[in-house]
């Protein structure tokens, strides 16, 4: 149904077209549409003609086009919004004109590859009457907005350090390990555990103390560090560390400790489980896993309400903004050898742990057509 709100007309669903066809999009996030109750999947965007074939079939679309009818599917005025999981480097390219179109945006993380080319997209935003949400998943998980409400009550303390490991071992063949350091670990993985420093801290890094990445031999990964170890300066002299690789076997974890007590997450960013918590508080100790939810279905869900209800969604274009600003200070940091102080800068708002939490059932993963899971071994 078209979102006319100006004519008078009742709007209840919002019609996507997803842009990109990849493992994410097909696996993750078309499975999960249908059952939001206010979203509907409406055409697909491919140059995969067996994808756009298969897909078509299976979701029973008219409205499959390739890369270039996108421009003609914008004006169509058969979508209201667009799912946008291309590779990092071609978002501003289906986000800015899908914005200057009047459609809505929920676009993949990172919201591109550099600062100045993210601050397209959010300028092309703030020019259109269209909203646009970086799909930071995370943001309506229940587990995770439990921890950040706990440390918001002080249940830790003064928070002191933060450390991470987030890997899994990645596939030669995937177009991960096909395109540098663009789509290498530092910019597909690290925007998580940066994200969990940045909403659990409350606060943004004020420095990029040291960076090193390194390559194992036999890889098969080629030119880029298939692991990458970071130390963050937070204000108040904290310290938050983490490491990501494309060569360790998965894990997937956190610890944030304060003074009074910490937090361990594990699993802490994956999906198709419940996450779980383990708390310590002075000599106290809990255990709690959550029950899996369907993380993409609930971040889909909260954009189309904010559409449907004309509210601005939290994980915005500032928020995608706020972890590249990060991730250009590692990169220069990889270069140098040595400490990059981050340019100063303000989120002008930060997640509402009641208002955004999703608690939809977990979907069963579908069949997937050419399209790989990035771990070795799995199709």
């Amino acid at each position: 149904m078209s979102i006319a709100s100006a004519l008078g007309l009742t709007v209840d669903k919002v019609r996507y077209a997803v842009v990109g066809a990849g493992d994410i999009s097909q696996a993750s996030l078309m499975p999960g549409i249908a059952h939001t109750g206010n979203s509907v999947l409406a055409a697909i965007v491919t140059d995969d003609p067996v994808k756009a074939e298969a897909l078509a079939k299976s979701y029973g679309l008219d409205q499959v086009t390739n890369y270039a009818g996108y421009a003609d599917l914008l004006a169509s005025g058969k979508i209201d919004a667009v799912y946008i999981a291309t590779p990092n480097w071609r978002h501003a390219e289906f986000a800015v004109p899908a914005l200057a179109a009047g459609i809505h945006v929920l676009c993949e993380k990172p919201l591109e590859i550099s600062v100045d080319r993210a601050h397209e997209i959010e300028d092309a935003a703030n020019r259109s009457a269209a909203k646009l949400m970086v799909a930071y998943r995370l943001h309506f998980e229940p587990a995770t907005l439990d921890a950040i409400a706990r440390i918001r009550a002080g249940e830790l303390g003064d928070l002191i350090t933060f450390t991470s490991c987030f890997a899994q071992m990645v596939d030669p063949a995937n177009h991960r390990a096909q395109n540098g350091l663009l789509a290498g670990p530092l910019f597909d993985m690290g925007p998580y555990p940066i994200n969990a420093i940045r909403y659990l801290f409350g606060a943004e890094p004020v420095a990029v103390e040291s960076a090193v990445g390194t390559r194992q031999p036999g890889n098969d990964l080629g030119d880029l560090d298939d692991t990458v170890a970071v130390v963050l300066r937070m204000p108040g002299d904290r310290l938050a560390s983490f490491t990501v690789s494309y060569y360790a076997n998965r894990t997937d974890s956190f610890t944030i400790a304060g003074t009074k007590g910490s937090i361990h997450m594990s699993p802490a960013y994956g999906f198709g489980q419940g996450l779980a918590q383990t708390r310590t508080i002075g000599e106290d100790q809990s255990h709690e896993t959550f029950k899996a939810t369907d993380q993409f279905g609930g971040e889909l869900r909260y954009f189309s309400d904010c559409i449907l209800n004309d509210r601005d969604p939290e994980p915005d274009a500032e928020e995608g903004i706020a972890d590249l600003r990060v991730v250009e200070g590692i990169v220069e940091a990889l270069k140098t050898g040595r400490r990059v102080d981050l340019p100063p800068f303000t989120r002008t708002r930060r997640i509402d742990p009641d208002a955004q939490v999703q608690t939809l059932s977990a979907v069963k993963t579908p069949e997937t057509v050419h399209a790989s899971n990035p771990a070795r071994g799995k199709d």
